[in-house]
């Protein structure tokens, strides 16, 4: 019997983040790390294009909203790692890690993103199990007899 070895590279993207800004975004569980710098648009997601690690369309346009409501879709370039939860988590994580890191950059974008609550983490998540319940709130079925 022959093994086959099929080794992947997975070649990790040397991105020069020298002169950026550092925030960090939260969401659910997930936790996003983002650097910020002056470019042409690219916005790095774990080693990958968003539009390579989102396939959604709605947390493609979710992370491109704080760029569109500043008026400069291409002016920054963006490489950020995430950890913890789904897509939807990460995707709000990172829009929310964007929107403080251009906040640090300029202080006039603070106004126009925080009348549209991007530079307010979202504290919702998931209620834990009580004991008794058959969910967080949800009882077990009730029989007489």
């Amino acid at each position: 019997m022959e093994s086959i070895q099929t080794s992947v590279k997975t070649s990790k993207l040397k991105l020069d983040f020298k002169d950026s800004k550092y925030a960090t975004g939260r969401r659910k569980t997930s936790i996003a790390k983002v650097w910020l710098k002056k470019g042409s648009g690219k916005i790095y997601v774990n080693g990958r294009l968003f539009n390579e690690y989102f396939s959604n369309d709605n947390h493609k346009m979710q992370i491109t909203r704080p760029f569109e409501i500043i008026n400069q879709a291409t002016n920054y370039d963006v490489r950020c790692t995430v950890k913890g939860g789904g897509p939807t988590g990460q995707a709000g994580a990172l829009v929310h890690g964007i929107s403080k890191a251009l906040v640090m950059f300029d202080q006039n974008f603070k106004t126009t993103l925080k009348s549209e609550k991007l530079t307010t983490r979202d504290s919702r998540a998931v209620e834990r199990k009580k004991p008794g319940r058959r969910k967080a709130r949800r009882s077990f079925q009730f029989s007489k007899r």
